[in-house]
């Protein structure tokens, strides 16, 4: 965390590039080549109506994703949420590029993710580590809890646990809750266009040499003849 090393926003970039690298090379030349045929038999057939079949709505296991709807009841109080948020901020500050965890909806996005009925565990290693977090903050720096810890001290408390090869014995627990929280605001953050902005990630939008989606697919979505510019 210090300045003559990799800032945390380049370390976790590289998490995430390496992950997606090592899913592509995991292919091989023919399975991807089959991959390609299946999508575009799949996408040829398309029909834009929903089936009639009554679980298109979305279930628990087989959610809606064009219009999503979150079943359960978000659990974190608004003081887990500050403290939440802190931690995030501590992992993706501001800088130049982009703006904080907290500022794009990343405490949000884990305090859903928490709250599902099936990531109890989550819940509870969550709340078990930000009290461990309040409770240092207090005994080091006599603060009221980590929120309230200057960027600085939040900095020297993770430097503890952010990696767990080299964390003490007796902080091996934090040390698992840090990484797993890590994991939390990277995904939360990167997903969201000012994540995927400050990774370079194009994405799906248009490019000087694309003339349009056929006419056939315009016309079977009713499209044919709009202004799509």
């Amino acid at each position: 965390m210090s300045d003559n090393t990799i800032t945390r926003r380049g370390a976790l970039k590289v998490i995430a590039g390496s992950a997606a690298l090592g899913a592509a090379a995991s292919c091989t030349p023919d399975e991807l080549a089959r991959s390609t045929e299946s999508a575009h038999e799949t996408l040829s057939g398309f029909d834009p109506l929903p089936p009639a079949n009554p679980r298109a709505a979305g279930t628990l296991t087989d959610p809606d994703m064009l219009a999503p709807v979150v079943p359960w009841e978000m659990v974190l109080t608004d003081e887990e949420m500050r403290q939440v948020a802190a931690l995030a901020d501590v992992i993706i500050p501001a800088d130049e590029r982009s703006p904080a965890a907290s500022a794009v909806g990343v405490p949000d996005y884990i305090n859903e993710f928490v709250s599902a009925p099936a990531h109890k565990e989550h819940l509870t290693r969550l709340r078990g580590g930000l009290a461990w977090l309040n409770r240092t903050a207090r005994e080091r720096f006599g603060a009221t809890d980590f929120p309230a810890l200057t960027t600085a001290q939040q900095q020297e408390i993770c430097d503890e646990i952010c990696f767990e090869p080299d964390t003490p014995d007796a902080l091996k627990p934090q040390a698992r809750f840090f990484d797993g929280f890590r994991d939390w605001v990277s995904t939360g953050f990167w997903t969201t266009q000012e994540g995927m902005r400050d990774l370079g990630y194009m994405g799906n939008v248009p490019l000087p040499s694309f003339d349009g989606p056929p006419p056939e697919v315009l016309e079977q979505l009713g499209l044919a003849g709009e202004d799509l510019g």
